[in-house]
């Protein structure tokens, strides 16, 4: 059972797990960041989104940034100790902690995503395919959300619609690209150590496939 959706933004953000300091983006939506749309349409443990196919529909097109940043976060040791104390310092300062840093990002993105989810073992009794489907046709079509899709960075928000049909829709960019070894989840197993996976990514006339993550594309 296949979905479909289309995403637009004026600014995107991929960021490749290999840089450190600067924010480079990788050249399209990753799968991971595909999967979190779906999920800003509708999630639950009983469901678990599986991306197929990406469709890029807008020219490649970059612009860099240089912007300032906090440069430490908050511990969440000292947040935990804060909720059970009922009282702590939680407070970050800019002025105190400013850092500068160049990002190389995406503009005006483009994508139609097609994905389909599968049951998981938290799935209760009562729960089936074609109740969630209906739910998440439902939700899409009508521009409901969980929380705002977004594209890469929460900065960095989209408009969706659901595509419900296959008929006059706009081409994908006549481009092949061999994007290289690319993003495609974090695997959970180990919820306190989660650890990248990837693939290697070919786009042909503006469409890539992407693998599912039990095959042997995809490697840790």
């Amino acid at each position: 059972m296949g979905f479909c959706i289309e995403v637009r933004g004026d600014f995107a953000c991929f960021t490749r797990p290999e840089m450190k300091v600067e924010r480079v983006s990788y050249d399209v939506i990753t799968p991971s960041a595909a999967r979190s749309l779906f999920e800003a349409i509708l999630w639950k443990p009983a469901i678990e989104w599986r991306i197929r196919k990406i469709e890029v529909l807008n020219p490649i097109r970059w612009f860099n940034l240089r912007r300032n940043e906090l440069g430490t976060v908050i511990p969440m040791g000292s947040v935990k100790t804060a909720q059970n104390k009922g009282r702590g310092n939680l407070a970050a300062y800019i002025e105190e902690d400013r850092q500068q840093r160049a990002s190389l990002l995406l503009r005006d993105v483009a994508y139609r995503i097609h994905a389909d989810f599968v049951l998981t073992e938290r799935a209760g009794p009562h729960d089936n395919a074609g109740k969630f489907a209906e739910m998440f046709r439902r939700r899409a079509a009508k521009g409901q959300c969980v929380n705002q899709p977004y594209l890469g960075t929460r900065e960095f928000a989209c408009e969706f619609r659901l595509v419900e049909s296959e008929q006059q829709l706009e081409q994908p960019i006549a481009e092949n690209m061999n994007l290289g070894w690319m993003l495609f989840d974090l695997d959970f197993s180990e919820p306190t150590n989660p650890m990248p996976l990837f693939f290697n990514a070919q786009m042909q006339q503006g469409v890539i496939e992407v693998p599912l993550r039990s095959s042997e594309e995809v490697r840790g």
